[in-house]
């Protein structure tokens, strides 16, 4: 088969390498789109290194057709599937709290098992038996179906501070996740949103995504006009959809007295962030993280996108074959695109 390898940092070609060798149980995927996510830049460009091998092949936000059933009896042939991509041990202390998403046995597609920049894609057997695979309906497209992964790490997110229709909500960062934040707070019925980027393109994509008011970083003062846009109140839901450090300070200058601040973006190792802690005290702010998604976080997402109740398919915004990794990836990096997707040819 061929596929995109990543051999070192910033080192990502086409290769022909053998197929895939299922072990039993295992399910064999032939990926028909696959999106490029913030993280996988990161992989690539070597700031991020946890669970990272080379070679390996990356991508985690995917769907596409069953080959091989691995003697399933739920699966046949030609079935169209998506696959929330993190394995859970499902045994652990974390597992059965209900912190799935943060179990430290578990194994990420893209990461410790080959991804989805390829034409065929292992899923083990575990992650079958574990309910990780949905079967998509006609009408779901597989590239949107790509997004349900990410979307579903927002949902995590938003659960994680309790965004509710009574929330002002800031998102800083107006990328694919922020976007995504931006729209799954107005269904929501969040009361307010304002998003900050200093790229046009996606500020634009932010109002059509339901933002309420836009803000360019590099042209205004963003507390100033957060400010503005609350009554001087401040955001009751600021959140960090980028991960870079000043966000974080800039963050607790944002929220509202009893306000949440989620810092949903990962940042690369070694990053520090200065942070107001009289505003979290003498404000009784709230600080969270957001990592990663459950199965439970999957579901619901996917069934948020096949019911169009969110419609997500404007946000891929370039489409390319396998053979143009190289381009896939620039355009992605460049700021040009909102989503980028490899389809298959």
């Amino acid at each position: 088969m061929k596929a995109a390898v990543l051999t070192a940092p910033n080192e990502i070609g086409l290769r022909t390498t053998e197929d895939p060798q299922p072990s039993p149980g295992d399910v064999l995927i032939r990926v028909r789109a696959a999106t490029i996510c913030g993280t996988d830049i990161r992989i690539f460009r070597g700031r991020k290194t946890a669970g990272v091998r080379y070679p390996s092949i990356l991508g985690h936000e995917f769907a596409g057709e069953v080959i091989d059933t691995g003697g399933h009896a739920s699966l046949k042939k030609g079935d169209r599937v998506g696959l929330c991509p993190f394995i859970a041990c499902g045994r652990c202390h974390l597992c059965k709290h209900g912190m799935e998403n943060l179990c430290t046995n578990g194994v990420a597609v893209g990461y410790e098992i080959d991804g989805a920049f390829a034409e065929i894609i292992r899923i083990p057997a575990q992650a079958v038996t574990a309910g990780n695979l949905r079967h998509l309906p006609d009408e779901m497209g597989f590239d949107e179906a790509a997004l349900v992964e990410p979307l579903a790490c927002v949902l995590n997110g938003q659960n994680k501070i309790g965004l509710s229709s009574a929330d002002t909500v800031a998102v800083l960062g107006a990328g694919p996740i922020g976007l995504l934040h931006v729209q799954l707070a107005r269904l929501r019925g969040a009361a307010r949103i304002i998003s900050s980027d200093p790229n046009a393109h996606r500020r634009t994509a932010a109002l059509a995504g339901g933002a309420d008011a836009v803000v360019d970083p590099t042209a205004e003062d963003v507390v100033e006009r957060v400010r503005a846009e609350t009554d001087g109140h401040g955001a009751d839901v600021v959140i960090c959809a980028i991960g870079v450090p000043a966000l974080a300070r800039q963050a607790t200058d944002l929220a509202a007295h009893g306000g949440r601040i989620s810092l949903f973006a990962g940042f690369s190792k070694g990053e520090l962030a200065e942070m107001d802690v009289n505003a979290i005290h003498y404000r009784e702010l709230t600080i969270t993280g957001a990592f990663g998604l459950s199965r439970r976080d999957y579901d619901r997402a996917f069934d948020m996108i096949a019911s169009r109740r969110l419609d997500l398919r404007p946000l891929i915004t370039h489409r390319y074959g396998l053979d143009r990794v190289h381009d896939a990836f620039a355009t992605a990096e460049s700021g040009k695109a909102i989503k980028v997707a490899i389809l298959d040819a």
